[in-house]
């Protein structure tokens, strides 16, 4: 968990969450949180669970093992594409690529 403390005060700020109005969400005192963030302590798995549901991200992203952010609109996207037939998820795919490239050469155009 190098990250965690670091990561955990980030993701807090983004949020306009002070350390106490992230102990009540996650059931403990701003005190504690500060601990964590200043990695004087460190939260057992179900906290850090809390503090991931909390903050909208990831465990993966509070612990440091990934920098990508979880959009938590995206993910529920995700989520619901997988449960679509393949033929349908062949669909999906191929248009998402076709906007991805429109975006990518209107973006080269502008620069």
């Amino acid at each position: 968990m190098d990250n965690f403390g670091d990561n955990l005060m980030l993701m807090r700020k983004r949020k306009k969450l002070s350390q106490a109005g992230l102990g009540k969400l996650i059931g403990t005192s701003g005190d504690v949180v500060g601990r964590y963030e200043r990695g004087d302590i460190t939260p057992s798995i179900e906290v850090v669970a809390k503090m991931a549901d909390a903050l909208e991200v990831s465990i993966d992203y509070l612990i440091g093992k990934t920098s990508f952010l979880f959009d938590k609109e995206i993910l529920e996207r995700i989520e619901a594409m997988s449960r679509l037939s393949e033929e349908n998820k062949t669909f999906v795919f191929r248009l998402l690529d076709m906007v991805l490239r429109d975006i990518r050469a209107e973006q080269a155009y502008l620069k």
